[in-house]
């Protein structure tokens, strides 16, 4: 395996970590569970920011995999997409580079 692709799966591999850590803590402190989340992410003016800016992000990234899968026939890549809107975008985008980086047989 390549040194860049195990960056990537490297990064895949933190992104489903990292965040879901601070999501499973908030989630433990204030009781609130995934509504309680959910509600956090519009408390503000900068969080909405940011929410709205990753929602963009997953989307753009959720039509570029069914655009390149649709090309390049490699359906496995396709399990980025819910890691994207289930863990986020710093999990299902190094998932995918990952994914579409394996050789070609």
């Amino acid at each position: 395996m390549s040194p860049l692709r195990l960056i990537f799966l490297a990064l895949a591999v933190w992104g489903a970590i990292h965040p879901m850590y601070w999501f499973l803590r908030h989630m433990a402190e204030t009781g609130g569970g995934l509504s309680g989340l959910i509600d956090a992410w519009y408390v503000n003016a900068s969080t909405t920011g940011l929410t709205w800016d990753l929602t963009i992000a997953a989307v753009t990234l959720t039509a570029w995999i069914i655009a390149e899968t649709a090309v390049r026939r490699n359906w496995l890549a396709l399990v980025a997409i819910p890691a994207t809107f289930c863990i986020g975008v710093s999990c299902g985008l190094p998932l995918y580079l990952f994914l579409r980086s394996r050789p070609v047989t």
